[in-house]
């Protein structure tokens, strides 16, 4: 049974890594809604120069987006050298001090894997924390921890504000900004996703939709506070934040929270997805999404199913 197990894991990573050997720019193509035309990685690292952020909205299964998430690292880290620094959605504040710990070889992988909750497609992050950890970069672990945001779901920010003075180091601080106008919208039409769309009237989804807002909300203040704390200590920075995609698309979420605590930290948005029109793509469709656009091929097998 154990050597069936390693075979399978074996497999796994096999599998993935012939993945990424495959991938090629036939598989992606760049746009940049200021040009209005193709572009290539380099001309996203070069508008970094006058930027401090840049986030990276990903669907989470994607190889294709995983292979250029590693690709840009390395290129801002190729020009901005050790001014770069990697935030993360995947990792929670609360488990900042085993990142670095991580980073500065003093644990084992497996034991920072175990202690530091990875998800359970890690692989697909870990060529950006390896080359942070051999490049002496810092990784900031970005999001709130999941019972935090079950907290605030359930009680709303009053349940938040009931924790000890220590747990709150842990999220943004109180009282947060939720969600509204347009991206509030956006939330609540998730409830439709499916075909399956529920009354106004129904009592379960205004239960549903003040446990997605208050969560959700909770997520991209944290994570925009986490960017924005760093920026204090850190000022000649150049930030990579990866994130889904619903995070920082059309401007919203994390990106808007960070605009409100730091208002003259100077962002880029890339979406990206994957899209069956590929590679005949009508940009005007996505444009409104973010600064760069990219769209990955659909026939690439994604790391894992939904």
């Amino acid at each position: 049974m154990i050597l069936l197990r390693f075979f399978f894991i074996a497999f796994l990573v096999f599998q993935c890594s012939s993945i990424d050997a495959q991938i090629t720019e036939k598989n992606y193509r760049i746009y940049s809604v200021k040009l209005t035309k193709e572009v290539s990685i380099a001309e996203i690292v070069t508008d970094m120069k006058n930027n401090d952020v840049l986030f990276y909205g990903e669907e989470h299964n994607d190889s294709v987006t995983h292979y250029l998430e590693h690709k840009i690292l390395e290129s801002l880290y190729n020009a901005y050298a050790d001014n770069v620094t990697l935030s993360m959605e995947m990792f929670e504040r609360d488990v900042q001090p085993i990142m670095n710990e991580y980073l500065n070889s003093d644990i084992r992988e497996k034991n920072f894997k175990k202690d530091a909750r990875a998800w359970s497609n890690y692989r697909d992050y870990r060529p950006m924390v390896e080359l942070c950890k051999t490049s002496k970069l810092d990784v900031i672990c970005a999001n709130a921890a999941g019972r935090y945001s079950n907290l605030a779901g359930r009680k709303g920010q009053s349940g938040l504000m009931a924790l000890p003075a220590e747990s709150k180091k842990y999220f943004a601080p109180l009282p947060y900004d939720t969600a509204s106008g347009k991206y509030y919208e956006k939330l609540v039409g998730l409830f439709d996703k499916g075909g399956s769309k529920k009354k106004k009237h129904d009592s379960n989804v205004t239960r549903e939709t003040f446990s997605l807002v208050m969560a959700q909300s909770l997520w991209d203040a944290t994570m925009a506070y986490s960017i924005a704390d760093y920026f204090k200590t850190h000022t000649a920075k150049k930030v990579f934040q990866v994130n889904g995609r619903f995070h920082s698309d059309e401007y919203f979420a994390a990106f808007t929270q960070l605009k409100k605590y730091s208002p003259d930290i100077k962002c880029l948005v890339i979406s990206s997805a994957s899209d069956k029109s590929f590679p005949d793509i009508d940009w005007k469709k996505h444009e409104h999404l973010g600064d760069y656009i990219i769209i990955t091929d659909p026939k690439v097998p994604t790391t894992y199913k939904d």
